[in-house]
């Protein structure tokens, strides 16, 4: 299959900046929140092209947005797609600012 090339920064469109996704940077690991229509391929492609590292595996998951009460009744949050990009040994990107 052949990823049909959209910019990069249409892709990816933010990193997640939680406690979970800091811990998984010791490991190699960094989370972003995705286009929804985005595949693993492409992907792989725009974090290569923005950061100028290897992938060597994305992992990807739909989070649903939760149900919120509001006062005229409810509403949704956004839905969202997030990829876990493993980087190769000995690379890193500096999301965090360490």
């Amino acid at each position: 299959m052949v990823a049909i090339h959209k910019p990069a920064h249409d892709i990816i469109l933010k990193p997640v900046v939680s406690e979970k996704s800091y811990a998984l940077s010791d490991r190699g690991q960094y989370t972003f929140v995705v286009a929804p229509n985005a595949n693993k391929v492409q992907i792989k492609q725009a974090i290569e092209e923005i950061f100028k590292v290897k992938v060597t595996n994305v992992n990807t998951l739909n989070r649903a947005g939760k149900r919120q009460r509001t006062r005229t009744g409810f509403g949704q949050r956004v839905s969202q797609k997030r990829a876990i990009v493993t980087v190769a040994e000995g690379q890193s990107i500096d999301i965090f600012g360490n």
